[in-house]
């Protein structure tokens, strides 16, 4: 290799060299400054826990489909007429949670187990909602006039109500409901917490009266 090319090939090295060296004081520089400013690595998790909630203020867990079936008797002319109507008239009842009322008396974070306990709100019914639309009605009776059969459909729907309000009251469905109280809580709160940069967290949910969680022997 003759001079002229070995002082080319130098001063290409020497000319890299002060952009190397200013890449390298803009990384460093660039780390100081995000280590100064930028955010927090982990914030508040029981702040990170109240905006998930904050999302949705009800949350329906849970829907029970009920068929009541019932049966009202009206009489008329002195008890010469009587009629009677049964009906199957299908029923829908949701239940859900109060997340409105949720606040940090609600929460407790163990940072070292990475655990969060969550007590919940008791669950809400929500009014039947009766699908007359769909309901089967079986009528007895020699004569049967319209205002009687208004009347004896008024009586049926209101039992129908009333009959779905205590079947979605049954302690199975209850149990049914609470658990997928507790598994949509869990999985609305693991994945905020993940992202937070929590890792795997343990969320454990618990209804207002139930015994609190016991906690590992250290």
């Amino acid at each position: 290799m003759d001079d002229s090319r070995v002082t080319v090939l130098q001063e290409r090295r020497n000319t890299r060299l002060p952009w190397i060296l200013l890449a390298g004081a803009l990384v460093v520089a660039a780390w100081a400054l995000w280590r100064a400013f930028g955010p927090e690595p982990l914030g508040d998790p029981l702040a990170t826990s109240l905006a998930a909630f904050e999302k949705q203020n009800r949350l329906t867990v849970f829907s029970a489909q009920l068929s009541p079936v019932v049966s009202s008797d009206r009489e008329e002319l002195f008890g010469m007429l009587k009629s009677r109507q049964i009906a199957v008239i299908p029923a829908r009842v949701d239940y859900s949670v109060d997340l409105s009322s949720m606040d940090r008396r609600r929460l407790q974070w163990d940072a070292n187990a990475r655990r969060l306990d969550v007590r919940l709100p008791p669950l809400q019914l929500s009014r039947p909602n009766l699908d007359e639309g769909s309901a089967k009605y079986l009528r007895e009776g020699v004569w049967i006039g319209r205002n009687t059969q208004d009347g004896l459909t008024r009586d049926n729907t209101q039992l129908a109500e009333i009959q779905a309000r205590e079947a979605a009251s049954n302690p199975v469905l209850m149990e049914l409901a609470r658990n997928a109280a507790k598994d949509a809580i869990r999985q609305n709160l693991a994945i905020p917490l993940q992202v937070a940069g929590y890792g795997n967290v343990t969320v454990s949910v618990r209804f207002d009266g139930d015994p609190a969680p016991k906690l590992p022997a250290p």
